[in-house]
């Protein structure tokens, strides 16, 4: 007992929840299954009457609801549900009567339910496709009609509704059926029919079933259904229909006259004639048609929107390739407008858009002077001094038409007016420019092509109204380009593609112009003075950026793979490597495009050409940053240049590890430039690290005499200065020419007069015992070459014997006789060696 008022208070709540919208149709259904389902639970072996129609109300409306929803699959347990329910009432209610009039009234009672769930089972069989059942339950509730007459209505239209759902499901056949019974089933009693409107909505829907399921097996059955329903209601649709239906089965002019006819009392409005009248023409029944148009006149003959009419047979004329009568019915709407007979603003617009599409037919066909009298035309309709974005458009067209036919002066005036009416449309501008281009005015060409650029880049207030997408003004950019070349204006074409460059969204498109663009501009470069080449060259730069930015940013773009990337990325990069070796009197411009080689060539996949060519890029822009750095220039772009060589080293060194991988690189000089490189680069920059560098230079095996000299010398060299590192790189030279199997004596003097200036600096006398040992010894090493070869450079030998003897000298100076007398000794013994000075100096 508990659960079945539960399950009723659940039903109560739901349908006063779905009054006030707080449920949606689906929850609603899905809380009556509920509640429903509890009720059938609880019922007992023999339940009340109340209990049975309750149980039948509920079944009923669950099912109906699953329907309404769309999952009428659910539906059908609960449709049989009630069913079974129904025929529990009516044993019930029999075994209960005591004569034949209370089974008649009970039966009475029982039968609307059962109507109900029959037709409710219909809409769910044609809701589920299941055909058979359907018409089985209609039937049913077919024959109960005399008996429920009041349900004529219902059943005709639910039977409208399924011939509705199975015309829209392209079933023809069951849209057929079902149209029939709702016209059959609406004709049993007619004090409760559906009406004349609705049979003969039902009948038009039958004829239009017939027409498109297959018009010449089923026309006369769909001529039959449509004079049926234009006997129940005179309709324009209906006749409109049956005119249809008549073209389509080809019948004669007399015949469709007829059906003209009949409905020529018949209220319609100007729209429908018009349509109808468009219907025969289309149909090539040219002499009904026109007949039909020149009778809507007279019933129209108030109506503003006559002009319709007219606009009507225009397009047939032109349709029929009957110009010149066509040029005749505009010419009088032309003297009409003038005469207090102007068409309504929508018609003169639609008029425009003929003249328009008739003048751009003639156009493509390049009878441009054709075309010209078609806009003509159309400039008619326009008043002296008028302002309309519209004629400026027209005014454009009328001077392509001029330039065409090579008419310039036509043309300018065209445009003069164009540019009154809408002087800051792209559209505007390029007519402008095209006549710049004929007249081989750079000039303005150029300020043209600007202008462009600029309203590409701003589009117009009013630029929807002339169709522009968003790729208009790349197209007319790229257009200007184009005809620049074809007149050879270069200066034009860069100017035109460089914009479009900035402008353009396609990749493809972007790096066919850049590529343009590059040829131009070197082809312009290679022609010019080197004094003029700079602004030029610069541009390349630009360009060369602009491949760089955009290749990084086409990764996003689906329709550019990654090989078309590839490509695109190898040919950048070998122009600039190929314009870094070009302009090799120019430091900077040369580092620039070395650097953009490199960086372009990241796009590209990692073989080794492509390693050595990135190698190259990168020593070769350091090289030329430390160049730079050794010019006198101010300690802050002194930074600059050596921190950004440093950074282009240790990329350098990256890959340079990758590409000793690759193959055999011993005689590759990469690994000595790379440490000559970063050595003057961190000694200059007076970096802390240099040491902890010089360190593994020290311990390696392979170094060469030249590389510790060049050490030795940047060490020393401003603003660096290293003492001790150079002291160091020149010992370890000696060391080495000393282990060479001959000496060679002049390269051994360099290295030798090198170490003893660094190590004994010009007067200073006093020098520490140890320096003046070390110095010794390495006066004694020089003795001991000198003696063993006559290769020794003369003035080598006078120097050295010249520095002991004026160290000599020095020491006395301060009291050091011993020392003195040692050092001047030691120079009296270079003396014997001395060839034609010998003399001089004894």
């Amino acid at each position: 007992l508990q659960v079945e008022e539960s399950a009723i208070s659940l039903w109560n709540w739901t349908v006063t929840k779905h009054t006030g919208a707080v449920i949606s149709d689906e929850q609603r259904a899905k809380l009556r299954f509920v509640a429903c389902r509890l009720i059938c639970l609880c019922e007992g072996s023999d339940p009340p009457e109340g209990t049975i129609r309750r149980q039948i109300l509920m079944s009923m409306k669950t099912g109906k609801g699953w329907i309404d929803v769309g999952k009428a699959g659910l539906a059908d347990g609960f449709l049989e549900n009630a069913m079974s329910s129904i025929e529990k009432l009516y044993a019930k209610l029999r075994k209960g009567s005591e004569s034949e009039a209370d089974i008649q009234v009970h039966r009475a009672d029982v039968e609307k339910s059962l109507f109900k769930v029959l037709s409710y089972q219909a809409e769910s069989a044609v809701a589920q496709g299941d055909f058979q059942k359907a018409v089985m339950c209609v039937q049913r509730c077919k024959d109960m009609l005399m008996k429920l007459p009041k349900e004529t209505c219902y059943l005709s239209i639910l039977c409208y509704n399924f011939g509705v759902e199975t015309y829209e499901w392209k079933r023809y056949e069951q849209s057929s059926f079902w149209l029939s019974q709702s016209y059959d089933i609406g004709k049993m009693d007619m004090k409760y029919s559906v009406g004349k409107e609705m049979q003969a909505k039902v009948l038009r829907l039958l004829a239009t079933t017939y027409f498109e399921w297959d018009c010449s097996l089923y026309l006369d059955k769909a001529l039959k259904a449509i004079s049926l329903a234009n006997q129940e209601n005179l309709h324009p649709a209906g006749f409109f229909l049956k005119v249809k239906i008549l073209l389509k089965s080809g019948a004669s002019d007399e015949d469709i006259n007829s059906a003209l006819a009949e409905f020529t009392h018949l209220e319609m409005s100007l729209d429908f004639c018009l349509n109808t009248a468009k219907l025969l023409l289309e149909h090539g029944r040219e002499s009904v048609g026109l007949d039909f148009l020149k009778s809507v006149p007279e019933r129209f003959e108030s109506s503003p929107d006559l002009g319709k009419i007219t606009l009507l047979h225009i397009e047939f004329l032109l349709q029929n390739k009957r110009e010149l009568l066509a040029k005749q019915k505009i010419e009088e709407v032309i003297i009409g407008h003038y005469t207090g007979k102007q068409l309504l603003p929508e018609a003169l617009n639609q008029l425009h858009i003929i003249l328009w599409d008739r003048a751009a037919k003639h156009y493509e066909e390049k009878s441009y002077s054709e075309a010209l009298h078609w806009y003509n035309y159309s400039v008619s309709f326009y008043t002296p001094g008028q302002i309309d974005q519209n004629l400026a458009k027209l005014q454009r067209n009328m001077a392509s038409c001029y330039l065409h036919l090579k008419q310039v002066d036509k043309a300018k005036e065209a445009v003069k007016q164009a540019e009154r009416c809408d002087p800051n449309s792209i559209f505007t501008k390029f007519s402008l420019y095209k006549i710049a281009v004929l007249e081989n005015d750079i000039d303005k060409a150029v300020e043209a092509v600007i202008e462009m650029g600029k309203l590409a880049e701003k589009p117009s207030e009013h630029e929807d109204k002339l169709r522009v997408d968003k790729n208009t003004g790349s197209n007319l950019l790229s257009l200007a380009a184009q005809i620049a070349l074809e007149n050879d204006q270069q200066i034009v074409a860069i100017k035109a593609l460089e914009y479009l460059s900035e402008h353009l969204q396609d990749c493809r498109q972007l790096f066919a112009s850049l590529k343009c663009l590059v040829r131009l501009m070197l082809s312009k470069v290679m022609a010019e003075n080197a004094e003029k080449r700079d602004g030029d060259i610069n541009s390349i730069l630009t360009y060369l950026n602009l491949a760089h930015k955009k290749l990084a940013e086409s990764f996003t773009e689906e329709k550019f793979t990654g090989d078309m990337r590839i490509l695109e990325a190898h040919w950048f990069r070998k122009v600039a490597w190929n314009l870094a070796v070009q302009f090799k009197d120019s430091p900077e411009k040369m580092r620039d495009f070395f650097v953009l080689s490199f960086k372009l060539s990241q796009f590209c996949p990692s073989d080794k050409a492509v390693l050595i060519a990135q190698k190259t890029c990168l020593l070769m822009a350091a090289a030329v940053d430390l160049e730079m750095g050794r010019q006198q220039v101010t300690p802050s772009e002194q930074t600059e240049l050596f921190s950004q060589a440093l950074q282009h080293l240790q990329t350098c060194k990256e890959i340079w590890k990758v590409l000793k991988l690759t193959g055999d690189f011993a005689k590759d000089p990469t690994d000595t430039l790379l440490l000559l490189y970063e050595f003057e680069a961190r000694s200059k920059l007076n970096d802390p690290t240099l040491h902890n560098l010089m360190e593994s230079v020290w311990e390696q095996p392979q170094i060469e005499i030249k590389t510790l000299e060049i050490i030795a010398s940047l060490a020393m060299e401003s603003p660096a200065r290293y003492p001790v590192l150079c002291k160091k790189a020149l010992k370890s030279a000696l060391n080495l020419h000393r282990k060479q199997a001959v000496i060679d004596a002049v390269k051994f003097s360099k290295c030798l007069h090198s170490l003893i200036n660094i190590s004994l600096p010009s007067g200073l006398t006093d020098l520490d015992t140890c320096v003046l040992q070390e110095v010794w010894d390495y006066f004694e090493d020089a003795l001991s070459v000198v003696s063993s070869t006559d290769a020794y450079p003369e003035m080598e030998i006078l120097w050295l014997m010249t520095r002991a003897w004026n160290t000599g000298i020095f020491q006395y100076t301060v009291g050091k006789y011993k020392e003195a007398e040692q050092w001047c000794g030691l120079g009296m013994r270079f003396l014997n060696h001395l060839g034609s000075l010998k003399k001089s100096y004894e």
